[in-house]
């Protein structure tokens, strides 16, 4: 009776494991089928649009014709600029908490605030970064303007991402290098940063794939209606795609005639956002490969 009793929950136990692992595989079949539907929506809707014109010409006649060479650049200086600042920031006040800052109630308010601040919206930062950059620092509608405001949006991010690398560092290796007679910064520097840096990166392509499509923040401190020529300086306007998406797809007399240059413009901000992931994995593929070569 007792081996009936046991092969019975033995076999109820495989049941609900084998339940179990189909509804997570279908879970994750509808995530890839979703995704593939909304690449596949843009490509079909919007490669009529893509020709080397469309990528290298100025805008015309209200954004209605043309190209989107500037929004392009203006976009690649936004992503760039915003990074150069949430970055380093970003990776520095990581390091300083994970490393420096004793548990207690000063570390836990930190950690609350910079979790609060990546929930704030979007346009949030976009009027703060038009009240503080933009008309308080004099930077007025400018490249600098916007990279500051899209690099306050990603330095959450940032942090939250470089704590986990850091914290996923096994101690045994902090108190071999203490040990040696290495300062707490010599070990920071020389050991756990380069083993902890090819999950940081991380951190850089989830802020990129963040600031390359925000329209609200760019909308109060740098993007431009209609540009149609290269920004010279980081003082400069500037137009950017999503923000040129955006007006194009909503504004105009000729909304249905300019359908397929939206959806061109959508196809290419997606392709600069997976070529710039594909650039940060190989990169971080090459600094995990360097740590475990030493």
């Amino acid at each position: 009776m007792q081996n009936i009793d046991e092969n019975k929950l033995a076999k109820q136990k495989k049941r609900n494991q084998f339940i179990a692992f189909w509804i997570f595989r279908l879970l994750s079949y509808s995530i890839i089928a979703v995704l593939f539907t909304i690449l596949s929506f843009i490509i079909v809707k919007g490669i009529s649009a893509i020709s080397w014109d469309f990528i290298t010409k100025m805008p015309e006649d209200g954004m209605t014709k043309g190209g989107i060479f500037p929004a392009i650049i203006g976009t690649l200086c936004l992503v760039g600029g915003s990074m150069l600042f949430a970055f380093p920031i970003g990776v520095l006040a990581a390091i300083y908490m994970n490393e420096y800052v004793k548990e207690g109630i000063i570390k836990k308010i930190i950690k609350q605030m910079t979790n609060n601040l990546s929930g704030i919206p979007s346009v949030v930062f976009g009027l703060f970064g038009m009240a503080l950059f933009v008309n308080k620092l004099g930077f007025g509608d400018s490249i600098l303007a916007g990279s500051l405001t899209l690099g306050l949006l990603a330095l959450p991010v940032v942090i939250r991402t470089t704590e986990e690398a850091l914290k996923a560092v096994e101690n045994t290796f902090r108190h071999a290098s203490l040990g040696l007679g290495a300062s707490k910064w010599e070990t920071t520097r020389r050991v756990v940063l380069p083993i902890a840096f090819p999950n940081i990166i991380t951190g850089l392509i989830l802020s990129i794939g963040r600031v390359s499509g925000e329209t609200a923040p760019i909308l109060f401190t740098v993007a431009a209606y209609f540009l149609p020529k290269l920004p010279t300086s980081i003082f400069d306007q500037a137009m950017a795609l999503p923000y040129h998406l955006y007006v194009i797809s909503t504004s105009g007399t000729n909304i249905e005639e300019s359908r397929p240059i939206a959806y061109g413009t959508a196809l290419v901000l997606i392709f600069i956002v997976l070529i710039a992931n594909l650039l940060a994995n190989i990169l971080r593929r090459y600094f995990g490969k360097k740590v475990k070569m030493n």
